[in-house]
C-alpha cells in the first residue's frame, strides 16, 4: 500500500490518492491507513491520536478529498441547531496578523439535515465523531441534544459561546449560574459524554470551567476564539458586516496555553481539549505539556486543507520519545506540572 504524502502539500498521485469528486472518492480516501502508535483517552473515548478537528473548520465534502478522516482522533462537526440557520451577512471574514476574524454566525442545515446525511457517512468512514450543538436559548440546546441522545455520535460539544436569550443575551459561558442552569436541563437528556467548549472572553475562567465541571460535564474544550474586529482605512467603517468577530490562528496560541494551564491546575482529573493556534506538531505538544488530554487544530486547516493529518503523525513521531507523556495520555491521564 502506498501512503498518502501529509507533508502538507495535500494528497500526492498515488493508490491513496485518486478522490477527485468521484462517487468512490470516501471509500479510496478510506484505504489510507497510518499506523498509530500514540492514542489518547477523553472521557472514556478512545482516539485513535491525540488529534482532533476543531468545529465550524472540517466539512466532510470538502476534507474527504484530501485525506482519510477516519485517521484523525477526532472529527468535530460544525455546529448544528434545531432549525436552520442562514449565518451572518457577509462580509464575514477579515485577515490579521498571524491569524484571522471571523462571524459566520454558525451557519448550518440544522440537525435533522446533520442526522440524515453527515453523521452516517462520516461513521460509515470509522471516524470518531464530536458533534458540536449551538443554540440562542437553553430550549435550543436541548432540542437539539434530544435528537442526538441515540445517535451515532461518539461525543457532544455544547457550545456556550453563543449570545443566548435564556441569559439575557449573555453567552451562556460567561455566567456560571446561566451554565449551571442549562447543564441540569441537559445531563439527564444522553448518557453521551458531554463537552462544553469554553470562550476565553471572561475575567475567570476557571469559575464556569468549575461549574461545567460540577454540573455534569464529562470534559472541556478551550478554547473558543476571542473576540475582535478589523477596520477598513479606506473607509474608515469595519472590514466584517457583524462588526466584530472571532479571532483566530497563530496569534491565540499562547493566551490558549495559558487558559488550558489554569484550568488543568483548577480541576486537575478533567479531561481537557486544548484548541488556540495550532500550526504544527510542537504547538500541539506544548497544549499537552499544558494538561490537555488532547487537541484540536482549526485555522491551520483553512490554509492547509490536511493540517490536522499531517500534524497527528508529526506528533505521533515525537511522542515516541515522550514516554511519560505517551503513557499518560494512553490511559486518559495527563502531563502534570
Amino acid at each position: 500500500m502506498v501512503m498518502a504524502d501529509i507533508t502538507g502539500r495535500g494528497i500526492r498521485k498515488s493508490a491513496c490518492s485518486g478522490i477527485q469528486g468521484s462517487s468512490d472518492a470516501y471509500s479510496t480516501a478510506q484505504s489510507c491507513i497510518h499506523q498509530w502508535k500514540h492514542g489518547t483517552v477523553v472521557a472514556g473515548v478512545p482516539w485513535k491520536n491525540p488529534v482532533g478537528t476543531a468545529s465550524g473548520t472540517f466539512n466532510l465534502d470538502a476534507c474527504g478529498r484530501f485525506y482519510d478522516v477516519s485517521q484523525l482522533g477526532s472529527v468535530t462537526t460544525k455546529g448544528v441547531s434545531p432549525v436552520p440557520w442562514q449565518g451572518n451577512p457577509v462580509p464575514r471574514t477579515a485577515e490579521a496578523a498571524a491569524g484571522s476574524v471571523n462571524a459566520v454566525g454558525l451557519q448550518n442545515p440544522g440537525v435533522d439535515v446533520y442526522l440524515r446525511d453527515e453523521l452516517p457517512r462520516l461513521k460509515h468512514l470509522g471516524a470518531t465523531v464530536i458533534t458540536n450543538v449551538a443554540g440562542h436559548s437553553d430550549d435550543d440546546y436541548c432540542r437539539v441534544v434530544e435528537k442526538l441522545a441515540d445517535s451515532q455520535a461518539d461525543m457532544l460539544e455544547i457550545n456556550v459561546s453563543c449570545p443566548n436569550v435564556s441569559a439575557g443575551g449573555m453567552a451562556v459561558g460567561s455566567d456560571p449560574a446561566a451554565l449551571e442552569r442549562l447543564m441540569k436541563k441537559l445531563r439527564p437528556l444522553t448518557g453521551k459524554p458531554m463537552i462544553i467548549k469554553l470562550t476565553p472572553n471572561i475575567t475567570d475562567i476557571t469559575v464556569v470551567a468549575r461549574a461545567a465541571a460540577d454540573n455534569g460535564a464529562d470534559a472541556l474544550s478551550m478554547i473558543n476564539t476571542f473576540v475582535g474586529m478589523r477596520i477598513n482605512v479606506d473607509t474608515g467603517k469595519p472590514i466584517i458586516a457583524n462588526i466584530t468577530g472571532g479571532v483566530s490562528g497563530p496569534a491565540i496560541h499562547p493566551m490558549a496555553l495559558a487558559f488550558v494551564y489554569k484550568v488543568r491546575q483548577a480541576l486537575p482529573t478533567m479531561p481537557i481539549i486544548g484548541i488556540g493556534g495550532i500550526s504544527n506538531a510542537d504547538d500541539a505538544l506544548e497544549f499537552l505539556y499544558a494538561g490537555a488530554n488532547a487537541v484540536e487544530v482549526g485555522s491551520a486547516a483553512l490554509l492547509d486543507p490536511v493540517a490536522p493529518l499531517r500534524i497527528a503523525a508529526d506528533l505521533d513521531k515525537k511522542l515516541d520519545e515522550r514516554h511519560g507523556l505517551s503513557d499518560a495520555l494512553a490511559k486518559g491521564e495527563t502531563w502534570t506540572v
